[in-house]
């Protein structure tokens, strides 16, 4: 099989929690080929209560194991998640291609590499984020302190989803 033919994609459901669930309706809703109008497949629609369980299960997770690893080890884990994408990258060009109607060539010559330049990007940043002192008048003491802002939620656009991860 050419890697640029079409790769088999199944129905999806949520993924929760590293978990793959339905959604709360029991909903999907079809997942259209914009070149020739051809379902690829179909996704669980996620209404508020799924919305509400993915981020309680991110915030237990960025609450729990995320935080407590190291941040060279979050830098690696990250930088592994670049590897894997630069290694599926043919295939995953052609999902994407397929899903957003991109030519192949153009999301392996552009979207995919910038997608792996971002996650390798903030792997190095990881065990680099510190806080510094500022010279302010007076006998005072003046610091910023860098910390992350917590679980996030995205709307993600159909025109490039793995950057927008």
């Amino acid at each position: 099989m050419s890697v640029y033919s079409e790769v088999p994609v199944r129905r999806t459901k949520l993924l929760i929690g590293s978990e793959w669930v339905e959604s709360n309706s029991g909903k999907y809703f079809p997942i259209i080929n914009p070149s020739n109008t051809s379902e690829i497949t179909s996704s669980a629609y996620g209404d508020e209560v799924d919305i509400d369980h993915a981020v309680q299960s991110a915030r237990r997770a960025y609450e729990g194991p995320w935080s407590r690893l190291k941040p060279r080890e979050r830098g690696r884990l990250i930088s592994r998640l670049a590897d894997l994408i630069e290694r599926d990258k043919e295939k995953l060009a052609v999902l994407e291609s397929t899903d957003n109607g991109k030519p192949v060539r153009e999301t392996l010559a552009f979207d995919l590499p910038q997608v792996i330049d971002t996650f390798r990007y903030y792997a190095g940043w990881a065990d680099k984020i510190d806080g510094h002192t500022n010279s302010v008048s007076g006998d005072f003491l003046c610091y910023t302190l860098k910390e992350p802002a917590g679980v996030v939620g995205q709307i993600i656009p159909w025109n490039f989803p793995l950057l927008m991860a």
